[in-house]
């Protein structure tokens, strides 16, 4: 199918969505507290006046919008949607890099720039704009609730632990928190990859010593350390087979997704990335959403930054596991400590400690009737079928969501050039009404559930 002729903006639909985008609702400062609490205020506001009723409901530090919209007809046999998206945004630092103020939506050529504009404020925007359309119209099919809180970007689990006590369910979820590699390619994500952090400790004697006297002869517990690490460190693009337990392989239909991708050299390469290894960029999409990967985020020990000669005896180092769909983090960490001690350097003491916060993958089946749904209103709306592919990242709704038995749409317009998380954030113009179109033929159809 040929892609659709572009649309414009309204004015009215950007003066409105140039509201929300000026709320400085930074979840990361305390000192924007209240402006979380006023952009959830406004989402609540547009769905009451799409005709819903809409609530904030304390959930911890930040509040959630918990709100329903009735179907026009026959609200009692219909289907039940839930919409989710969070009103919370990144900090806008470093200021000196925006080219215009990170809180005034600015349209330069033929994109909209602000914080928050792709991540999630303005795809939130779509969702409920749509369905006050379908609804003025008298044509929403569905019972939609909306659930959005306000710390997302901070790792907040109170939409997990809403989700866990909630007991109304719902045929569908919908989330539009994501993007796609290309303009020309919309891409809806089957899986997420889960989380766990860890904080590694060896420790190689009572105290540090002289290298002088003491180096090769005396335990470095830095040089430990990186050989403790090479336990668990990818070899051939693939961690240790026992942290690879459990991982559900990737779909045909997914392969052929990958294909019509950019290529993973390209990738690397706009990314100013050295691939880890000769087969990284062909395996690019296969290693970074359908493998497990382990990386060090930080090291600590001895004095860096200084002229020392020293024989360290204390260093730590951070770490990530991202675990494939299929894995669960209670079953890898143990791995991951034994093959960390197993590795160590004889006499060396190893203490593993897993950080809170760790969360299992997500998976929606790639043939689950939901999913073909969102296709094909893609397809019709949009202009373009979009593939299925997973996701590298972490996202704690999907699991939950899982738990529940809603199969999950999760998509989204942001572009790799939207800047998501970097100043001068921005989205394609030209995507505002095409994604409401979108959203409504995705309404439309999910009505049929």
């Amino acid at each position: 199918m040929p892609t659709l002729p572009s649309p414009t903006l309204p004015p009215h639909w950007l003066d409105e969505l140039s509201e929300l985008l000026r709320i400085p609702s930074v979840s990361a400062d305390p000192a924007h507290a209240e402006d979380v609490e006023r952009a959830a205020e406004w989402v609540a506001d547009k769905f009451r006046r799409a005709g819903g009723e809409a609530e904030l409901v304390p959930y911890g530090k930040r509040p959630l919008v918990v709100g329903e919209l009735r179907a026009s007809n026959g609200a009692a046999e219909a289907p039940t949607v839930l919409c989710y998206g969070h009103f919370d945004v990144q900090p806008p630092a470093p200021l000196e890099l925006w080219e215009s103020d990170p809180f005034e939506a600015t349209v330069r050529d033929e994109w909209l720039y602000a914080r928050g504009v792709a991540d999630d404020k303005g795809q939130l925007w779509m969702l409920v704009h749509a369905a006050s359309l379908l609804a003025a119209d008298g044509a929403l099919p569905i019972n939609l609730r909306l659930v959005s809180d306000g710390e997302e970007e901070v790792g907040g689990q109170s939409i997990v632990e809403f989700l866990r006590q909630d007991e109304r369910g719902a045929d569908a979820c919908v989330i539009f928190d994501g993007g796609m590699e290309s303009r020309d390619l919309p891409a809806i994500s089957v899986a997420t990859r889960g989380l766990a952090a860890f904080n590694l400790r060896v420790r190689a004697g009572m105290r540090d010593l002289h290298s002088g006297m003491y180096g090769n002869a005396a335990l470095n517990a830095i040089h430990a350390l990186m050989t403790t690490l090479g336990g668990i460190l990818p070899r051939d693009g693939r961690v240790p087979e026992p942290l690879r337990v459990g991982i559900v392989p990737v779909t045909d239909e997914e392969r052929n997704g990958w294909e019509q991708q950019p290529s993973g050299a390209d990738v690397l390469r706009e990314a100013g990335a050295v691939p880890y290894d000769p087969k990284a960029a062909d395996e690019f999409y296969l290693r970074t959403t359908a493998e497990t990967s382990v990386d060090v985020n930080g090291i600590f020990g001895g004095k860096p930054g200084l002229k020392n000669t020293t024989v360290v005896s204390d260093a730590q180092a951070n770490f990530t596991v991202r675990l494939a769909p299929g894995q669960l983090p209670e079953a890898v960490a143990p791995e991951v400590e034994r093959l960390l001690k197993e590795a160590a350097p004889e006499g060396a003491t190893v203490e593993v400690e897993e950080l809170e916060g760790s969360t299992r993958p997500g998976l929606v089946a790639a043939d689950s009737p939901v999913i073909k749904i969102a296709q094909d209103a893609f397809e019709t709306a949009f202009g373009i079928r979009p593939i299925l592919t997973r996701s590298g990242g972490t996202l704690p709704i999907m699991p939950a969501l899982q738990d529940k038995g809603i199969p999950t749409i999760l998509t989204g317009f942001a572009l790799p050039e939207s800047n998501v998380h970097s100043p001068n954030e921005r989205m394609l113009v030209e995507f505002f009404p095409r994604g409401v179109d979108t959203i409504r033929e995705l309404y439309t159809r999910l009505g049929d559930l």
